[in-house]
């Protein structure tokens, strides 16, 4: 059974809520997403395991088990699952920014792993020596997570370098990988950004350029910080596909994807995909989130993209109340698990300080 789905936006945004609400506005009028109950209860459990594994590294960070800067992903839960599972898991890549945890957890890496991570444990996926801004896996296709904006995205173009070349150059009919590289509105005034489109146009790469558009970077709203505030259309410049999509709503963004993977993986090149999103808590866990309005918060709460996709799955009859709730109990049973292993797993052992810096046989 597939279902279609119409998104609408709540009523009555707040003046702070900015030209984002604005924009979401015009997607009423889009034509409705589809899926089918296999498929929405695969979104609705990664976006709980997102959503879950946050707030319990809020918690391990306030009572002061998690140190270092920490960075939650609450919100923007639709971007990372819509997007990555749209793509092929171990076939294509992906590299992430230092709002990375839930990227991680979307391209497969155990929730045992990131939280052993974050504790700085051996048995993490970057063997404690990243922390919660520097999750990296090979065996999942995570090309890393990086504290400085923009770091990331030159790194995902080399990978969609390599499947082109591989391809192109060596005659490697197979390599047809496609890399999503995710950052944020404030990048988008960086070189690197503009670079890498340009390099990315020129080579027809097949390369998704995910800008996840929560308004603000840090402490400066996006509208303040840029001449054109509508990122997606910067992709005219470089002559590839640019489109905007509801951030807040994982089936769009899905569809978004899907149609951006075709592209590249048929040679038709590069998509800059801007998701419009907001983050429900502060920058990072030191943030006293003072910035914003508490108007502008409580607006985008009625967005929580999680919920919406309960409402949705529930009323066409493609899940239960309850079956949903079975879901959130198993992530939560996943998430304590987590904890659990990463407090009683081994530290990094100091003979090995200097391990993983050079290339191994």
């Amino acid at each position: 059974m597939i279902q279609e789905f119409a998104v609408t936006l709540p009523p009555e945004a707040p003046e702070s809520a900015g030209s984002h609400a604005q924009r979401l506005a015009a997607f009423a009028a889009v034509a409705p997403a589809m899926v089918s109950r296999p498929e929405g209860l695969m979104l609705y459990r990664d976006m709980t395991l997102g959503r879950r594994f946050e707030d319990k590294c809020a918690e391990m960070y306030y009572r002061g088990k998690m140190f270092g800067f920490v960075h939650l992903y609450n919100g923007q839960e639709a971007v990372a699952t819509g997007v990555i599972k749209a793509m092929k898991p171990q076939h294509d890549w992906f590299c992430s920014t230092y709002r990375d945890h839930v990227h991680a957890l979307s391209c497969g890496v155990p929730a045992r792993e990131v939280m052993s991570e974050l504790f700085g444990k051996a048995t993490g996926c970057s063997k404690g020596r990243g922390g919660s801004m520097h999750l990296f896996s090979r065996e999942h296709h995570l090309l890393g997570g990086y504290a400085f904006i923009g770091e990331g995205i030159p790194v995902a173009l080399g990978a969609a370098f390599t499947s082109r070349y591989k391809r192109d150059g060596l005659g490697d009919a197979s390599s047809d990988s496609v890399t999503a590289s995710f950052f944020g509105d404030g990048t988008c005034n960086n070189g690197q950004f503009f670079e890498c489109l340009n390099m990315a146009a020129l080579w027809k790469l097949p390369i998704l350029f995910v800008v996840e558009n929560n308004k603000w970077a840090i402490g400066m709203a996006h509208e303040r910080a840029t001449s054109e505030p509508e990122i997606w259309r910067k992709a005219a410049a470089f002559g590839m596909a640019g489109e905007e999509v509801d951030g807040m709503d994982v089936l769009a963004v899905r569809a978004a994807a899907q149609r951006a993977v075709e592209r590249a993986r048929a040679g038709d090149g590069p998509t800059v995909l801007e998701c419009l999103t907001y983050r429900f808590r502060g920058h990072s866990l030191a943030d006293p989130d003072e910035l914003r309005s508490e108007s502008e918060k409580a607006f985008w709460a009625q967005r929580d993209p999680i919920k919406a996709l309960a409402a949705q799955l529930i009323s066409g009859e493609l899940a239960t109340a309850e079956e949903l709730k079975a879901i959130d109990a198993e992530i939560d049973a996943e998430v304590a698990d987590a904890v659990s292993f990463a407090v009683s797993a081994p530290e990094p052992d100091p003979s090995e300080l200097t391990r993983y810096i050079w290339a191994e046989d």
